[in-house]
């Protein structure tokens, strides 16, 4: 096995790190070591403390290394926070080649076209998504390499993030001992590992409810169509729960986790629970209605904020397949049927799905984004679409970003 054939996830967050090595397969990547961490030096996707943060990574990628029997050198990073920002672009470029056929070099010069915007001097373009391309006057085309015409046009989705936000991530892996192949927007990955093609054809909307932040990605006609991030997840109902409970926050992240509900309707009224006191108070004994009813308000603000993200892209009637929950906050019992109720249309959790070796544990919604990185690795070393997913503009960026800790070193 060579240091070619493998691709590593590495999926940093706001509650853990993780880190998942694969090998590449024909078919889908087999994974072959797993590795988590508790994340101490992140707060809502953005680092706040280097060296802590160096700390959870070594731990998380050393322990999937020693599962795996391997040495990694580069990985596939996750990017998330509040500072994402993401918008539509176009391009449009004369094709001038004496056949008019349209080339892979005229692809790359028609995304560089729609990526000439005005963005401010503080963000970084992370991706340039293509949605569908237009020659001439046919539309609806995916990809138009080989077909003859005198215009192309492509409408694309630009991720923009925090210039300093995605040095810090980068500063933190290098110092840490790896090398960063391409930084990837989590919601982007997480749709990798949980949404089928068909899902992606019929219109979906991926929620990602992570610890610190929700990540959503909306998907129609085979592409992706909006990003973005909501600056709450899973422990502003933590909180929530240590301060309407009165009890320690670990204490109510095992609470939220035990015996949390995200809907008061599911849970019976007679099933009590304790809840440890606060420095040495006593334990008090609560209804479960209690607990729901302090978790769902702030499920419920989650999923509408969500739903007003949905509706700004006038694709709500449209995506009949529905919504897919995935992240650690998926598995709060309740959060489907909540989700159903909120954006009235169907909802399911969205399992891993698309690899192999480890399927018992790596399946769990919790480690979606970093199976999720794997498989975009693959999908960029078997296609080498580069001029597709923004690849050359990330190895820049990344290159951008050497310059900048060197300088500073």
């Amino acid at each position: 096995m060579t240091k070619e054939n493998l691709i590593v996830g590495l999926d940093i967050g706001t509650t853990k790190v993780c880190a998942i090595v694969a090998q590449m397969e024909k078919e889908e990547p087999k994974v072959l070591g797993l590795g988590s961490a508790p994340s101490q030096g992140l707060k809502r996707g953005v680092v706040v403390n280097l060296d802590q943060t160096v700390v959870s990574i070594t731990k998380a990628i050393q322990d999937a290394e020693l599962m795996a029997g391997l040495k990694i050198k580069r990985v596939y990073a996750g990017i998330a926070g509040d500072h994402i920002r993401s918008l539509n672009s176009r391009g449009v470029v004369a094709i001038s080649n004496s056949e008019s056929e349209i080339k892979a070099k005229d692809i790359q010069r028609v995304l560089e076209a729609a990526k000439s915007l005005a963005i401010p001097q503080e963000r970084e373009i992370i991706h340039v998504l293509p949605q569908e391309f237009r020659v001439d006057d046919q539309s609806g085309i995916k990809d138009p390499r080989g077909m003859c015409g005198l215009r192309l046009e492509a409408e694309v989705h630009i991720v923009t993030g925090g210039s300093t936000s995605a040095q810090n991530i980068y500063k933190a892996i290098w110092q840490a001992g790896w090398e960063v192949e391409e930084l990837v927007l989590e919601s982007l990955a997480s749709s990798y590992s949980v949404m089928s093609p068909e899902e992606k054809e019929l219109g979906a909307v991926v929620i990602d409810l992570g610890g610190g932040t929700t990540d959503l990605a909306i998907f129609y006609d085979g592409s992706i169509r909006h990003t973005a991030v909501i600056g709450l997840g899973g422990n502003s109902v933590t909180n929530d729960i240590a301060i309407g409970l009165r009890t320690p926050v670990e204490q109510a992240e095992i609470l939220k986790k035990n015996y949390g509900c995200a809907l008061s309707n599911l849970v019976d009224a007679n099933d009590i629970i304790n809840v440890p006191g606060v420095g040495g108070r006593p334990p008090k004994e609560v209804s479960r209605t209690v607990l729901a009813s302090i978790i769902e308000p702030r499920m419920e603000e989650i999923f509408s904020l969500a739903q007003r993200e949905v509706k700004r892209t006038n694709l709500g009637q449209l995506l009949a397949a529905g919504v897919i929950l995935t992240g650690g906050g998926a598995l709060l019992e309740g959060s489907v049927e909540l989700a159903e109720q909120i954006f009235d249309m169907p909802a399911r959790l969205g399992n891993s799905q698309g690899f192999s070796g480890l399927e018992e544990v790596a399946s769990s919604p919790v480690y979606a984004t970093a199976v999720g990185l794997v498989l975009y690795g693959q999908n960029q070393k078997n296609l080498e679409l580069s001029n597709h997913n923004g690849k050359k503009h990330s190895h820049h960026f990344v290159g951008k970003i050497k310059d900048w800790i060197n300088e500073y070193l």
